[in-house]
């Protein structure tokens, strides 16, 4: 049994969000409004934190270096502003909070790369809809349980069926 909360809550989550991890590097595909226009911007860089994973509040916070300055965003996975998170690259990591990245660049800002299979990672499958029951498909009837004969093999000469030869009385008379 849900709670109320729970269910407010699931309402709003997405059905299915890509798997995100800290050490990844995604583009997150994140829309714009300008005035009375939409556009959808792209945000690639690393991932440093990753927060609530389960919660309709989870969130991933990226950095990235633009013109030699370290800039972080961060991401609502659930949002319906997020339109797309791709993981281009999946590297190797012993901790959720990748604070010590800050300090790094150059050579000492990469991190080791781990293989894995890009198009399953990225792969949202559809939602199934779940149909739910009627009412009176809950209460469906006990139904007995039907007795079993014994299965007989067959041989292939007992399959041809022998018509029993009948007498006529007026051929015989």
């Amino acid at each position: 049994m849900q709670s109320v909360i729970q269910k407010i809550e699931d309402r709003y989550k997405k059905a299915q969000v890509v798997d995100v991890r800290s050490g990844d590097t995604v583009k997150v595909s994140q829309k714009i409004r300008e005035g009375n226009k939409e556009r959808i911007q792209v945000f690639q860089g690393l991932v440093i934190r990753t927060d609530r994973k389960g919660s309709h509040t989870s969130k991933i916070t990226v950095r990235r270096i633009a013109s030699g300055i370290g800039v972080e965003k961060s991401f609502l996975l659930h949002s319906p502003l997020v339109t797309k998170i791709e993981v281009t690259k999946r590297s190797q990591v012993r901790r959720n909070y990748l604070t010590y990245m800050r300090d790094r660049t150059g050579k000492s800002a990469r991190l080791t790369g781990v293989n894995f299979d890009r198009d399953k990672v990225n792969e949202i499958p559809e939602p199934v809809a779940e149909e739910e029951p009627a009412a009176e498909a809950e209460t469906t009837p006990i139904v007995e349980e039907e007795t079993k004969e014994p299965v007989v093999a067959e041989t292939p000469e007992a399959t041809v069926e022998e018509a029993p030869e009948t007498v006529d009385p007026e051929a015989t008379a």
